[in-house]
């Protein structure tokens, strides 16, 4: 598989990341099964995709765990991304980022993980309390104490800030376009950041029906020479086009409350996955792949990170790396209508 880039460091990955989370929190607990997860793991390693994306707050604690069986195996092949700064409690979850919970935090990553350096470490999110760049601080220590090789900071949210439309139209140049809000805070964040310690990653949602990212906050890493690794790249899965309008989701999955995995929403954002099959008919691939081929071709630094916990969907995923799409492809796919609702 094609190697990228990340950071200043120029630490080498696949040119396809795997998200671990869905094999033990978000969706579908149902169909969860960790010899199962196993084998994608095993799957993806075995066709180029190092990155292997986790958090300790997914399970909690027991995506990390499972990720660590198979690094015991496989340690030589993997790049190991995990997460800090939110705590799962019953019905809530909140930040922590004081830099003395920051510390015990990467030793207890580093045990669950079976490891005894993690390659990317990502601030999950900002602690109001405490001032960034303490906690940025503190994870500095980290690298240069040996068990963290490079940073990485998570996006603040998926929400647009929006304003009023009078202010919107005072503010905005006559003929000027109208820009997403969406990233600001990340924005603003990484600024501050920069100034404790080198930022070699920024993790967003990039993909075909969520493209705020490419307004301002893919800018800002390319010209700094910043990795931007792309979360949820197949649309929570919507993008691969086996989902039905309607079919329902279980409780604890996070698009049974998702305003576009409604019914109505499902069925009004098909021309985007038909747009997606259409040129996939072309290369003899599927909607998804040519949905993470998009997000390839956003930048040489771009690293499409999709989740799975099965065998066939890591393969499949991994192919896509090999699909290369052609100026018109993109043209087609910049032209497919903008999907209905957002987070």
């Amino acid at each position: 598989m094609e190697r990228r880039t990340i950071g200043a460091a120029a630490l080498e990955v696949g040119a396809v990341g795997l998200g671990c989370m869905p094999m033990s929190w978000g969706y579908t607990e149902s169909q969860r099964n960790g010899e199962g997860s196993l084998r994608a793991v095993h799957t993806a390693l075995d066709r180029g995709c190092s990155l292997l994306d986790t958090a300790d707050m997914y399970g909690p604690f027991t995506n990390e765990l499972l990720v660590g069986r198979a690094l015991k195996e496989r340690r030589q092949d993997a790049f190991v991304s995990t997460k800090v700064g939110l705590l799962v409690g019953e019905q809530h979850i909140v930040a922590n980022g004081r830099p003395g919970y920051v510390k015990r935090a990467c030793d207890a990553s580093l045990r669950r993980l079976q490891t005894d350096r993690i390659d990317l470490y990502q601030l999950h999110r900002a602690d109001p309390e405490v001032p960034v760049e303490e906690t940025w601080g503190a994870m500095a220590e980290l690298v240069a104490a040996g068990k963290v090789r490079s940073l990485g900071l998570c996006a603040v949210g998926a929400r647009a800030v929006r304003q009023p439309r009078t202010a919107r139209a005072e503010r905005r140049p006559a003929g000027a376009r109208s820009r997403s809000r969406t990233h600001d805070g990340t924005l603003a964040q990484l600024e501050r950041i920069q100034q404790v310690f080198p930022v070699s990653s920024v993790q967003a949602e990039l993909s075909v029906w969520s493209r705020q990212a490419l307004e301002a906050l893919l800018p800002w890493c390319e010209s700094r020479g910043v990795g931007f690794l792309a979360a949820m790249p197949l649309g929570n899965g919507y993008l691969t086009g086996t989902l039905t309008p309607g079919q329902g989701f279980e409780r604890e999955d996070l698009r049974a409350r998702h305003p576009r995995f409604t019914a109505e929403m499902m069925a009004a954002n098909q021309p985007l996955v038909a747009g997606l099959r259409r040129v996939g008919a072309r290369y003899g691939a599927t909607p998804g792949q040519v949905a993470l081929a998009w997000v390839l071709a956003q930048g040489r630094h771009v690293v499409p990170v999709p989740g799975t916990k099965k065998e066939r969907w890591a393969a499949q995923n991994a192919k896509a790396a090999d699909l290369v799409l052609s100026g018109e492809d993109l043209a087609e796919i910049a032209a497919l209508p903008p999907a209905r609702q957002s987070w």
